[in-house]
């Protein structure tokens, strides 16, 4: 069978590359659908497998930074991935793959990451898990903190042209603080972070959008929607966390506290939180939100060299990193991390991994320790492995909070 990769060149290869992936969510792409989609990406980002004139796989990626330790660096957002279940098994992942990444590289983009629905595809394509995310269910009886405050921030419900004006400032801080946050501009806040889509709903509420504000300025920010019920004329409504936001530590407990004190509901639940989230320590019974945690999204470095001179480092330690990269060939080789900057060396390597356990490191998810301990990096020169960690060492676990 010959398929040919190229990119879609109208709204309606758009619609039908769509498909694709819809197909699996029981979904059709409407034109409607494609038009808002379109809001967000580039035709040019969004390659199509054709089999002849049939659309039968398409694989997008939008164009965006992402925060890592130190800075950010410019990155492929990849989403929209999927092929007809007639074509399956066939080859027409990997030929989407491996133009997709050619182009990546050619746009300058450093790193790649995604959500992935079957995490067991991604790492034959080089990436490795980077972020994971925390699911709490808490019940409302369940919320007191280990140590009372006396509150001092204001809260009041915004619209969404207030909360376009004043959110992504906050975003942006958190973004300087946690690695692995992909920068929003003011389409996708407007119409797709903060935008009310009825779609997307789920059974809940419309979404309500808090503003937190300590001495005047804003610290702190909450998307939420409320489920009502009732049974035996007692409340067992859900308040659904959808993403709170607050750069500093006052402005997470007062968030958190109004929150949680939300009246006529039974339980609070919020998903994709940080896996080291603050209310582990605020809250005085931390079991009682049945925190579980899970795989989030996963990150392919597309320029080894790029990636690791764009990072932060501690200390002023030296490690050589062997890499294997059998998809990108080109980042394979040698890679020296010293004085804050990575280059290419023929040296004698201190350990050896595939790129996916780089990626897994690079933003802290995961440190070199436990990747050695799973068997999925090699210490090639005693004290390597510490070393490394030492210099990778990062204060907030990395943290993407939203599904793309």
């Amino acid at each position: 069978m010959t398929v040919e990769i190229r990119t879609c060149s109208s709204p309606e290869e758009l619609r039908v590359a769509l498909d694709a992936i819809t197909h699996y969510f029981g979904r059709d792409t409407t034109p409607e659908t494609a038009t808002e989609f379109a809001q967000w990406i580039a035709l040019e980002r969004v390659h199509a497998a054709f089999d002849g004139d049939a659309i039968v796989g398409g694989a997008g990626a939008f164009s965006w930074r992402l925060s890592v330790p130190g800075g950010s660096v410019p990155a492929a957002g990849v989403t929209v991935v999927g092929v007809l279940p007639t074509h399956r098994r066939r080859g027409v992942l990997t030929q989407m793959m491996r133009a997709q990444l050619d182009d990546c590289r050619e746009r300058g983009d450093v790193v790649a990451h995604l959500w992935a629905s079957e995490p067991t595809i991604y790492g034959r394509f080089g990436y490795g898990l980077a972020t994971r995310m925390g699911k709490m269910t808490l019940p409302a009886e369940r919320t007191r903190f280990a140590t009372p405050f006396d509150s001092r921030g204001s809260f009041r419900l915004v619209d969404l042209d207030t909360a376009a004006a004043t959110l992504p400032a906050l975003y942006d801080r958190m973004s300087e603080q946690r690695p692995g946050m992909a920068s929003r501009d003011e389409t996708w806040w407007r119409t797709r972070r903060l935008f009310d889509e009825p779609t997307r709903r789920h059974g809940g509420g419309p979404l309500n959008r808090v503003l937190l504000e300590l001495e005047g300025e804003p610290a702190g920010y909450a998307l939420y929607r409320v489920e009502q019920a009732w049974r035996n004329g007692i409340s067992s409504g859900t308040v659904t966390v959808v993403e709170a936001v607050a750069p500093g530590p006052e402005g997470v407990r007062e968030l958190w506290r109004w929150l949680l004190d939300f009246d006529w509901t039974s339980q609070f639940v919020a998903d994709l939180l940080p896996v080291d989230h603050e209310l582990v320590l605020l809250l005085a019974e931390a079991r009682r939100m049945s925190f579980q945690v899970n795989d989030a999204t996963w990150l392919r470095l597309v320029d080894v060299g790029a990636a690791l001179a764009a990072r932060a480092y501690t200390g002023d330690d030296a490690v050589v990193f062997e890499v294997r990269d059998a998809f990108c060939p080109w980042n394979e080789g040698r890679w020296r991390v010293a004085n804050g900057e990575a280059e290419r060396v023929d040296a004698d390597a201190d350990i050896a991994l595939d790129v996916s356990a780089l990626a897994s490191a690079y933003l802290g998810a995961f440190t070199f320790a436990e990747l050695a301990r799973s068997s999925r990096v090699q210490e090639l020169r005693e004290g390597a492995i510490a070393r490394a960690d030492a210099l990778f060492a990062r204060s907030l676990a990395p943290w993407c909070a939203e599904i793309f």
